[in-house]
């Protein structure tokens, strides 16, 4: 797992904000910062939510990333929080007006790894809600869960499985059926607590 420090999870959100900002006034992607720590730059999986905070209830406005570690973080971060913003088929375009009443979240992944069971029916045990993420693939499908997710919605294991087969666009017990692939992944996730206002590490409640 890649170990950040809190000041580097904050320029990381602040970046994704950036960006965004920056996006929505001309449309223009920035360049990656120059002199941050040289790790900011390996190769890492990112996902950046975007929540609408409206009488205090947080709603998702976005959420885009990169699976896995296909480009350098810090690049990853900027594409991940314009995609997010301006490209999640399920919104339609963030507004600039919008960013006073928005809060992002930045979630940065270890690699996806394959599930080895015996019989589907371990795969519950083999996860752990509040830890795990999860894609579940089949043929051309695919979906995937972030693991603050399941703890929002207080999922059990079964429940996150599930959903994680509904967000592929499968049947939700198709992780029963044999042929179906499940991954899963750890986040390190850090979200400001209010628009634009100070960032935390988030930490997750574990059944």
């Amino acid at each position: 797992m890649l170990n950040l420090t809190d000041e580097e999870g904050a320029f990381l959100v602040k970046l994704a904000r950036r960006a965004v900002e920056e996006n929505l006034k001309d449309g223009k992607i920035i360049s990656p910062p120059e002199n941050v720590p040289p790790h900011l730059f390996e190769k890492r999986g990112v996902f950046v939510t975007i929540n609408s905070i409206v009488e205090g209830e947080k709603s998702l406005r976005g959420c885009i990333g990169f699976p896995y570690p296909v480009y350098p973080l810090i690049r990853a971060v900027i594409e991940a929080a314009v995609e997010s913003a301006t490209r999640d088929p399920r919104f339609p375009p963030m507004t600039l007006s919008e960013l006073d009443h928005v809060v992002f979240e930045v979630s940065i992944l270890t690699e996806p790894e394959l599930i080895k069971v015996d019989s589907p029916r371990e795969y519950p045990f083999k996860i752990k809600v509040g830890e795990d993420g999860l894609i579940v693939e089949r043929g051309f499908y695919k979906g995937l869960l972030l693991p603050q997710v399941p703890v929002e919605w207080n999922w059990d294991e079964e429940e996150f499985l599930c959903q994680c087969c509904l967000k592929a666009g499968l049947p939700p017990d198709c992780w029963l059926l044999k042929g179906t692939k499940i991954y899963k992944f750890q986040c390190i996730i850090f979200e400001e607590t209010s628009p634009n206002g100070p960032v935390i590490r988030k930490i997750l409640k574990k059944r």
